[in-house]
């Protein structure tokens, strides 16, 4: 079972950023008609890829160099699944009942739904239009060009949610817009987008390597890693009180696979730095420092606008010592040093809320395995 505490495993193996257009044509042996070809054919050596700025094709997959991506692209297909699949019935009884639900609860639910239509949104846009572009590892593209489609279900999964109780869409949808909590979240990573979307950016300097590099820390460690888990504890801690049961068990979905992103980018991220150490230098590493720090002052601020008052058992305060251990998770993972000594986890149950390897009955609705086959594995 995944903890918290699990470190990921460190890579030796991993492949870098290049455009389609960059990558060398890899062609079959030539005939006696091809001996003039003018540039230069030879097969893929696996040793040569490279997570940026590599010079191999990256429309061939094998031979692997990053096995690990491959096993994690996988591991995301064995936990296919889809929002409609699971039953909403009990959600909406208890969302009409005008008892059935408090309205401090109420204003969890329309917050966390807020935050996240726009959320995996951007996480799409920053892999497909962003990401995706730069990397030149066709195993690690393959992972992502997966991990995009599950954004696209999650983004689905909140539309379901949010069609099937009735509420107002435009209230729901544009409250990235006039919500400042989720406002001021989105802010802070929208600028790691758009450095790494422009037509004009490009890999190959220290300078554009360390902001690629960035953005991969924002959005694996920091928005994956940490931005999720306010909302995601909040709607599993009404599930474990067998309120919005739906709800609850796709966000257990949603949060396994999100767990399972995140792993995958501190993984690219630790092999990124490997093969190109001259980034990692004391200047960038307080720069990512501060942007830590910030995460957390704004993941906390978004628990204290979604809690003003105590409700599930859980209060605001409770979650600045959890955004303080997480932070520290994410950053040990990539290699800085804790950024607050001594926290502890208060929410140890999350950890069993990502383990779905055994059949559970906590919503009092069988939780689903969407394995194809053999023991779900978080590495």
């Amino acid at each position: 079972m995944l903890t918290w505490d699990e470190e990921v495993k460190p890579s030796s193996q991993n492949s870098s950023a290049g455009d389609l257009q960059n990558s060398r044509t890899v062609d079959a042996a030539p005939s006696a008609s091809d001996t003039d070809v003018s540039a230069p054919t030879r097969r893929v050596n696996a040793a040569d890829k490279r997570i940026i700025n590599g010079q191999t094709d990256v429309n061939q997959l094998v031979p692997f160099k990053y096995k690990w991506a491959w096993e994690k692209y996988l591991a995301t297909c064995a936990n296919h699944w889809m929002p409609q699949e699971v039953n909403m019935t009990r959600d909406i009884a208890l969302w009409k009942d005008p008892n059935g639900l408090s309205e401090d609860e109420r204003r969890i639910i329309k917050r966390n739904l807020g935050f996240f239509v726009t959320a995996d949104s951007l996480a799409a846009n920053n892999i497909v239009l962003g990401t995706y572009r730069h990397i030149t590892a066709p195993e690690c593209r393959q992972f992502l060009l997966r991990q995009a489609f599950e954004e696209a279900i999650h983004t689905h999964a909140y539309q379901y949610i949010v069609e099937s109780l009735g509420l107002d869409e435009s209230e729901i949808f544009n409250a990235y817009n006039e919500i400042k909590s989720i406002r001021d979240k989105d802010e802070f990573l929208i600028p790691f987008i758009e450095a790494i979307m422009n037509p004009d950016f490009k890999t190959g300097t220290p300078e554009n390597d360390q902001t690629l590099l960035k953005s991969l820390i924002v959005f694996a460690c920091l928005m994956e890693g940490l931005f999720f888990y306010v909302g995601f504890t909040q709607i599993l801690a009404l599930g474990r009180q067998n309120k919005m049961t739906g709800a609850a068990e796709q966000y257990q979905y949603i949060l396994r696979d999100e767990s399972m992103h995140c792993n995958f980018g501190i993984d690219l991220i630790n092999q990124l730095k490997l093969e190109n150490p001259h980034l990692w230098t004391a200047e960038f590493k307080a720069e990512i420092k501060a942007l830590f720090m910030k995460a957390v002052e704004l993941e906390y601020r978004y628990a204290e606008d979604t809690m003003p008052r105590g409700v599930l058992g859980l209060n605001a305060s409770m979650f600045k010592g959890y955004l303080r251990y997480i932070a520290n998770r994410r950053a040990t993972q990539i290699g800085l040093e804790p950024l607050f000594p001594n926290e502890e986890n208060p929410f140890p149950w999350m950890s069993e809320m990502i383990d779905l390897k055994k059949e559970r009955n906590f919503f009092e609705t069988r939780v689903i395995e969407y394995q194809s086959g053999g023991a779900l594995s978080w590495d």
